[in-house]
């Protein structure tokens, strides 16, 4: 009941913890529920195989039958499951005092690298497309709006697009701080003949900027 009655506690932890992280992206009442009473299941599965290794492999094949239909999600998701199932595990061995300091160390870490927005994206980091008519020559033709209003501009990727009439042009920005983006764009708006032009944020493959 000890074992049990901790990884019940563990897992309403990691939840409401999860919920916090997550506030501002969503997250689903399905997946925090079973967060929840993961560390449960596992300590219940490990406390009723303890050393009987026919017992271990008769759960095993009843576990291969389960078939998980939803989505995956992303890595973040799948390491905090892996981290609620380590919970249980630890209740389930009697390890009672380690996977309560565990949780607690893991969630505190958590935290702070949300607190200090690790591996966030710089604000000033934009990814720029331009579309251009086939008969402008865009080599350095936006060399000096981009001096004005970024530190840094890289042309990543040029690609025709509606059936070959246009050209895709795709820059890596990084904005100068207070650069007023409305006149940017209303800049390069009247060079390109007032196609579409998207400024925002994104990831680009570091491959193809190595």
């Amino acid at each position: 009941m000890l074992s049990v009655g901790t990884a019940i506690i563990l897992g309403l932890i990691i939840g409401i913890v999860y919920m916090y992280l997550c506030k501002k992206e969503g997250y689903g009442k399905n997946f925090i529920i079973g967060l929840v009473i993961l560390p449960a299941i596992v300590s219940v599965v490990i406390l009723l195989i303890g050393s009987n290794v026919a017992r271990a492999f008769s759960m095993a094949g009843a576990f291969a039958l389960v078939r998980f239909r939803s989505a995956p999600g992303n890595a973040k998701d799948i390491a905090i499951v892996f981290f609620a199932m380590a919970s249980g595990l630890a209740c389930g061995l009697g390890y009672v005092l380690f996977a309560a300091v565990f949780v607690v160390v893991l969630l505190l870490l958590l935290v702070l690298l949300n607190f200090i927005h690790f591996a966030d994206h710089s604000s000033e980091n934009r990814q720029l497309k331009i579309t251009v008519p086939e008969n402008l020559n865009f080599n350095h033709v936006f060399d000096d709006l981009l001096e004005k209003y970024t530190t840094k501009a890289q042309l990543i990727k040029v690609k025709t697009t509606n059936m070959g009439t246009m050209y895709e042009l795709t820059y890596q920005v990084y904005m100068k701080k207070d650069a007023d983006e409305k006149a940017f764009m209303d800049e390069l708006r009247m060079r390109n003949g007032n196609f579409n032009i998207i400024l925002g944020i994104a990831e680009v493959d570091s491959s193809i900027l190595n």
